[in-house]
């Protein structure tokens, strides 16, 4: 399905009946990085999964992709299915995109959960990164691209799951130059948002990995417990999804009470 924001197309599915779900992925994926776990949500549940803009099928919207802009995105998609409130799950950029929905638009949010993903900010170190990444795609938009998704996994499932590392590479390789830039100014631009999950008074979940490289799973055990949410540790590094797909969904069959 396809939703006219302004005058960009963004590319949207739904899956089975019940409460709603909106599945929200990370930067340099898709809608389809929740391919494994739609048919085992969507027996229960309304699934809603997107490709954010400049992202998978979507458009580029603006020069910068703030979280709030996608997350006024998502919110267009949830009044186009006339759904009044469903339960949020963010992998990294997603979880970002999540708590600035949960800011915009709180009383619409059920549940929260972070898959990899964190309230913080990025660090002054992070910007740097992130100002040189704009720079290396200037110059070498496959390298960073092939680089930023092999340091998604961890070292020791790398060689594993070589064929999906490769595949992830490629979609990602489509993607319009303008919106992976636009993203990484949104991501690098974006505000702490500690406090949003803190004050949120509904069930809110961390789950983290224990070799994730790019989110220290000790210091944000102490961010989430700060923040008054419930952490839960897997094996696996950041591609959660990718790299430990059985955990993810024994977690997330906890958490949604199936």
């Amino acid at each position: 399905m396809i939703l006219k924001y302004n005058n960009t197309e963004i590319h949207y599915n739904t899956f089975g009946s019940g409460p709603a779900i909106v599945l929200l992925h990370g930067f340099l994926e898709s809608s389809t990085m929740w391919k494994d776990l739609v048919p085992q949500l969507s027996k229960q549940f309304t699934i809603i999964t997107l490709d954010f803009p400049g992202h998978g099928k979507s458009e580029v919207v603006s020069d910068i992709h703030s979280m709030e802009l996608m997350a006024e995105v998502v919110d267009e998609i949830l009044k186009t299915l006339k759904i009044t409130s469903a339960t949020f799950i963010g992998h990294s950029m997603g979880g970002y995109v999540a708590l600035a929905y949960v800011e915009k638009f709180h009383s619409k949010v059920e549940k929260l959960v972070l898959l990899n993903s964190s309230p913080a900010p990025d660090s002054e170190e992070r910007k740097i990164n992130r100002n040189r990444a704009l720079k290396v795609i200037e110059k070498n938009a496959y390298a960073f691209i092939s680089m930023a998704i092999s340091n998604l996994f961890s070292e020791t499932t790398r060689d594993k799951i070589a064929s999906d590392i490769a595949e992830l590479k490629m979609e990602a390789q489509s993607f319009p130059l303008a919106g992976i830039k636009a993203a990484i100014k949104g991501m690098r631009d974006r505000n702490d948002r500690s406090d949003v999950l803190k004050n949120f008074s509904k069930e809110k979940f961390m789950i983290l990995s224990k070799e994730d490289s790019l989110l220290p799973v000790d210091e944000n055990v102490a961010l989430a417990k700060s923040c008054d949410t419930l952490s839960i540790i897997i094996e696996g590094g950041h591609m959660s999804t990718v790299e430990n797909l059985d955990e993810v969904l024994d977690a997330l069959k906890n958490i949604l009470n199936v």
